[in-house]
């Protein structure tokens, strides 16, 4: 089946995220029931200077299914280019980023920067179009530069006349970043406004909010970010299975992730220490995974929340916020050994402090305040 027939339908895709995207987290969520892998955003420019990290982003693992490699740049001829190298290499289709809402990167004219400039999109379109061949090339927006500025059907337009073969549509501005609920609808209009299928992208964390989403866009095939960064899981609830989310669950899933990623850094010093970073980043979204209540609900993506009351020593452990915490729990793992809530050091960081700002829920005294993950391109 084409790349384009998978995105029309009920696909579930992987995003393109900032570390994120490493190849062993995608082949756990690939196992875990993604449809669609995707490389971190590679900046052009970088690879033309072949710097090997910005080469590593784009490697694709043996047993990826459906592999996309989304390219940042903002001239015609680098982005052909760099198009053509990611056809050469195997990917099953290459992916322009107009949404990546990083200063760093905005400073540059890339990512969503680009969305004031739908004339040039294009013209860029059109250059990675004959860079890739007969590779499908797709197109990642988000819905306009700030409130003022919503020109995403302007923006989609100008993708398809450049010849692109499919959309995301992130459904926030960039001003908006992470905050804000994703707005769907919008979403859906950018959808009608097209032929070409579009992915809907935003605020999803259980498999009522694929329904949601779908219901209120009309699109059937969906990206997910952030919620695949706390629950690699998402994908394997969206298909419909049972998911054990229960602690020791959950941490049978944290141990297969260290599996494949000593395969892929090696089981070894040096590959430890290349391992260390991603696991402990990795353990500060894991962290943030809330279960359903017993009455069904759930804390929706737009929220954080803290157990007050956990209902086990283990879970209590997971739940844990501070870096210093996830570094102890990144070592026990990449050690193998049993993870003993009793074991943490006493002294290795003091009883996680009171934040003022959350709101506390009389139900299960959690505590919750919003936060923003800096994850999709």
């Amino acid at each position: 089946m084409s790349v384009i027939s998978v995105l029309s339908g009920p696909a579930l895709v992987m995003a393109p995220m900032t570390k994120g995207g490493n190849l062993p987290y995608r082949r756990l969520c690939q196992a875990l029931g993604a449809t669609v892998t995707m490389s971190e955003m590679a900046v052009v420019r970088s690879l033309q200077h072949r710097r090997r990290g910005e080469f590593a982003l784009i490697q694709r693992a043996p047993d990826e299914r459906c592999f996309g490699v989304q390219l940042a740049g903002r001239a015609p001829d680098e982005l052909k280019w760099g198009a053509e190298l990611v056809a050469s290499r195997g990917a099953d289709f290459v992916d322009l980023n107009l949404g990546c809402p990083i200063d760093e990167f905005t400073r540059r004219g890339l990512g969503s920067a680009l969305l004031r400039q739908p004339r040039r999109i294009e013209r860029l379109v059109a250059a990675m179009k004959e860079g890739a061949g007969p590779v499908p090339v797709t197109v990642k927006i988000r819905l306009g530069w700030n409130e003022d500025e919503r020109n995403a059907v302007d923006v989609a337009r100008a993708a398809e006349a450049g010849g692109a073969d499919a959309l995301t549509v992130h459904g926030r501005t960039r001003s908006a970043r992470y905050r804000n609920a994703a707005d769907w609808v919008a979403i859906g209009e950018v959808a009608q406004a097209v032929r070409i299928p579009v992915v809907g992208n935003g605020d999803i964390l259980f498999p009522e909010d694929i329904a949601r989403g779908r219901t209120l866009s009309g699109v059937q095939a969906v990206m997910i970010a952030r919620g695949a960064l706390i629950k690699p899981w998402i994908f394997a609830e969206a298909l419909g299975q049972v998911v054990d989310d229960s602690p020791e669950g959950r941490l049978a899933i944290y141990r297969e992730y260290v599996r494949l990623a000593k395969e892929h850094f090696g089981d070894d010093e040096r590959g430890h220490t290349r391992l260390r970073p991603f696991l402990v980043w990795h353990l500060g979204l894991w962290c943030r995974h809330i279960p359903r209540q017993a009455d069904g609900s759930y804390v929706p993506m737009q929220e954080r929340a803290v157990f007050a009351s956990p209902s086990s020593p283990l879970e209590a452990l997971l739940a844990r916020p501070e870096p210093e915490v996830h570094g102890w729990i990144a070592d026990r793992l990449m050690a193998g050994d049993e993870l003993i809530p009793g074991d943490l050091p006493a002294d290795i960081v003091p009883d996680p402090p009171a934040d003022p700002r959350d709101r506390r829920d009389d139900r299960d005294s959690r505590q919750r305040h919003p936060t923003e993950t800096p994850a999709a391109g």
